[in-house]
């Protein structure tokens, strides 16, 4: 049995660490293990220009404790008037993907895009430059089952959008569904997908065990069991088209724990123990640094990392919460034994 397994330092696909105060929470906790974190853009205002990109990197990077080595990757957020310009000035400023949210999909979402073809010359432009897409893979019809959201996105937006721009590279992030873990692999060297370790460790029925769970409660929601194990095995398939992207969303505890509780995991600070187990489950340890450490870098054309980080199978509990700049932050399998422990 393994007991302990060191990888090349790995890098997150797929983050938020919202602003301001929280910030001195949260990047500690991804810079503990990552050593690059591709920065979602959905503040409020949503970033959308390569100065605010800039400005957001420079207090993330003020938050990353003395002696750690970390870099934010930022990306800026699409809209229907992002101008294709302003990708030339996001290329110069080392900005490396914009992020697709369809208009109400998720938290702070409500300036997403509301029909794809409007943003065809910024799309234009970004194939240009080699800037990729970052796609939340929803639509957001009322009458389209919650469960069947990332389905209908595929067919009904991905495809054609592929088709019109072919040589645009596609992260399809946080899949959730056999049916977008088959489409990824099926497709071509332009597109590749994250996962999470929560949709690799849960299906649907921890958000309602023993009552209604708000902190399992995420978009795109938990599914199925059979879509759980067809997003294993793409995670531990060696495929190097899936990599790895927490999409670790912090919320203070009280709006989480409300009547309409917000959308979203948060696991940066125990993300490659989650992730230990998750591959351990299937005798998959050895995938899992391609998974965590390779793929990725390879996809966005950066080198690899240097470094290196040990997991050891050693059970250790997580703190009941954190604090959230006035707030708290409970993370997902708050107060419960984990059975990786990252070394330090």
């Amino acid at each position: 049995m393994t007991r302990e397994i060191t990888l090349t330092r790995p890098d997150d696909w797929h983050l938020h660490v919202r602003d301001g105060a929280a910030l001195e929470t949260v990047v500690p906790h991804t810079a503990a293990q990552f050593a690059r974190a591709i920065i979602m853009p959905n503040l409020k205002p949503p970033v959308t220009t390569a100065a605010q990109a800039v400005a957001y990197r420079d207090r993330i990077r003020s938050a990353v404790p003395a002696g750690m080595a970390f870099e934010p990757l930022m990306t800026l957020y699409l809209t229907d008037n992002l101008p294709p310009d302003e990708i030339r000035r996001a290329k110069e400023a080392g900005v490396v993907a914009v992020k697709l949210y369809p208009a109400g999909a998720t938290t702070n979402s409500d300036a997403g895009v509301t029909d794809i073809r409007k943003t065809y010359a910024t799309l234009e432009a970004m194939q240009r430059e080699g800037i990729l897409l970052l796609v939340h893979g929803e639509v957001t019809s009322p009458d389209i089952d919650l469960f069947d959201r990332e389905a209908v996105f595929i067919e009904e937006q991905l495809m054609p959008l592929r088709r019109d721009f072919p040589e645009l590279k596609v992260v399809m992030e946080h899949i959730t569904t056999k049916e977008a873990a088959q489409y990824v692999a099926s497709a071509d060297r332009y597109l590749g997908a994250t996962l999470t370790a929560h949709h690799l460790l849960y299906n649907r029925n921890a958000i309602f065990t023993g009552g209604i769970r708000p902190h399992y409660y995420c978009l795109p929601v938990l599914k199925r069991e059979t879509h759980r194990v067809a997003l294993v095995a793409a995670a531990t398939s060696g495929n190097p088209k899936f990599f790895l992207g927490t999409d670790s969303a912090p919320h203070p505890a009280h709006l989480k724990e409300h009547a309409t509780g917000c959308a979203g995991c948060y696991t940066a600070h125990a993300a490659m123990e989650m992730y230990a187990e998750a591959f351990d489950a299937v005798g998959a340890l050895d995938k899992l640094e391609g998974f965590a450490s390779f793929f990725g870098a390879d996809f966005y054309g950066l080198p690899r990392n240097t470094g290196t980080i040990t997991l050891r199978k050693e059970s250790w509990t997580p703190p009941e919460s954190f604090a959230f700049g006035e707030a708290e932050l409970k993370p997902l399998r708050s107060g419960e034994a984990l059975p990786w422990r990252l070394a330090v």
